[in-house]
């Protein structure tokens, strides 16, 4: 009796082992640095305005939406590929002058946004990021507040000649946690946002810092 006792124990000890380390092999990160994924992602940016010039033009941040898809293509282990496409919100709030009126300005611009970048991927929790990125502007909204000519200064802005297709740049990382990404990426134009340099509102370029979260399959 006292023998099956001590085998029935020992037995119970040896399921309990394989299944702590069947546990532990299923809790352990996959390997998914040469499959094919596609994802969706959605965030928020953190904008403003860079190489400004304008008479007093002061900026300040400002946040907006960000969100599409991104897909991951393998180049071997450690290299890749990531195009996307994202529904991307931009802008900064402002004080500056116009026509001798000192003006407020709180401008959001949406753009869609077009990264192709480079990964490389050291290990398989995390992903380093970096390329270009085509930005095409979608629609931009004023909201101006100041003297005397506000008006004046709304109507001048709205008929500016601006920048629609803008190059930048994004560098970042992605950690992987399964089907889960969470990723961050600093983000910054190339190009100027007047169209022929005879526009009245301030010249700049957009900066942003955006952090997403998302899944992929």
């Amino acid at each position: 009796m006292k023998k099956i006792l001590i085998l029935a124990a020992l037995a119970v000890s040896i399921g309990n082992a394989s299944a702590q380390e069947e546990g532990q092999t299923k809790s352990k990160p996959k390997d998914e640095r040469n499959k094919l994924h596609l994802g969706i992602k959605l965030g928020v940016n953190n904008s403003n305005v860079y190489d400004e010039q304008g008479e007093e033009f002061k900026s300040e941040p400002k946040y907006g939406f960000a969100g599409g898809l991104f897909l991951s293509v393998p180049v071997g282990k450690y290299l890749g590929l990531q195009p996307g496409a994202l529904i991307s919100q931009k802008g900064f709030r402002a004080t500056g002058k116009l026509f001798d009126e000192t003006y407020e300005l709180s401008r959001t611009t949406t753009y869609l946004d077009v990264p192709v970048l480079i990964e490389f991927k050291p290990l398989k929790i995390i992903t380093l990021v970096g390329g270009p990125q085509y930005s095409y502007l979608l629609h931009q909204a004023d909201v101006i507040t100041g003297g005397d000519n506000a008006s004046i200064q709304q109507e001048e802005f709205k008929n500016d000649n601006i920048r629609k297709n803008i190059l930048s740049a994004a560098v970042g990382f992605d950690l992987n946690l399964g089907r889960f990404v969470i990723s961050g990426r600093y983000n910054f134009d190339l190009q100027q946002n007047n169209g022929d340099g005879s526009s009245m509102t301030p010249r700049y370029k957009n900066i942003w810092l955006q952090g997403t979260i998302g899944t992929r399959f």
